[in-house]
């Protein structure tokens, strides 16, 4: 397959600090760097990246988009998802613009993290909107149990094009398909939304494989079509359960049944779409 990469983290501790990294075994105390992930998919069909904002404390959030605005460019880096808080009015369209000369493709509010009120107040959805009227995506980042407020939030936003990560966050641990599938299947029916085939195997526990995850990717695809799908790695948070390698051979076998072009969609098509690449 032909992959790009809307989902690649990066670690880089020597600048900025990751609380929420200390308590994670598979991360605490260390970097991750571009060089990393270029000899993990070095020869595994990754044509392009686009770094996803890593969750840096909360002070570091523009640090962050400024440092990583200098290795867009390099190692097949594309863009930038950007960190953001629409839920604050002071200086939210400042830093919009300040993204203009930062190689910013999209923005990211990270909300399983914040009280669900967040993203319900007037002044989160007029910043999203504003998002919009700039061209770019929202990328959502939401538990299973937040699909009702994610309804909410296209609905009031229904130009602004959203993608929803990690499949929407499936408990696969617990075996949780219906309660998942029924919300993903009502957030599909908005057609400014977009999912991001990623995450999911940091949601298993035990031995992760092509058959357990194979009913939650057909049911993605089936809910959203390859033309609504796109494909992110999500490391290094994949090493949680599995391994950005094994997550791309993973990919492959799960999507083996499509069409060649349904692959080419779901890898870099829709990508390019979405983002403007």
């Amino acid at each position: 397959m032909q992959l790009i990469d809307t989902h690649q983290h990066l670690i880089l501790s020597e600048a900025l600090r990751y609380s929420w990294t200390d308590g994670v075994p598979a991360m605490a105390g260390r970097a991750f760097t571009p060089e990393d992930y270029g000899a993990l998919t070095k020869g595994r069909g990754v044509v392009g990246t686009l770094f996803m904002e890593s969750g840096v404390d909360d002070a570091q959030y523009r640090d962050e988009a400024r440092l990583v605005a200098g290795l867009v460019g390099t190692g097949g880096m594309l863009g930038q998802i950007a960190s953001c808080r629409p839920e604050v009015e002071a200086g939210f369209e400042d830093w919009l613009q300040e993204c203009d000369g930062l190689k910013v493709r999209g923005f990211r509010r990270i909300l399983h993290v914040v009280p669900d009120e967040l993203s319900q107040s007037a002044v989160f959805r007029r910043n999203l909107r504003l998002i919009g009227a700039r061209g770019l995506p929202f990328d959502l980042c939401v538990l299973a149990r937040q699909h009702g407020l994610t309804e909410d939030l296209l609905r009031a936003c229904p130009d602004q094009v959203m993608v929803l990560d990690h499949c929407g966050n499936p408990d696969i641990a617990a075996g949780a398909f219906e309660p998942w599938a029924a919300g993903l299947r009502r957030l599909a029916a908005f057609p400014n939304l977009y999912v991001k085939l990623s995450g999911i195997t940091a949601n298993c526990a035990g031995a992760v494989t092509a058959d357990l995850l194979r009913p939650y990717v057909a049911h993605v695809i089936d809910c959203f079509g390859p033309e609504r799908v796109l494909w992110g790695g999500d490391w290094p948070v994949v090493n949680i359960r599995s391994s950005l390698p094994e997550w791309i051979a993973l990919t492959e076998a799960l999507l083996a049944g499509l069409t060649p072009a349904e692959r080419l969609r779901i890898g870099r098509g829709t990508a390019e779409q979405v983002y403007g690449l």
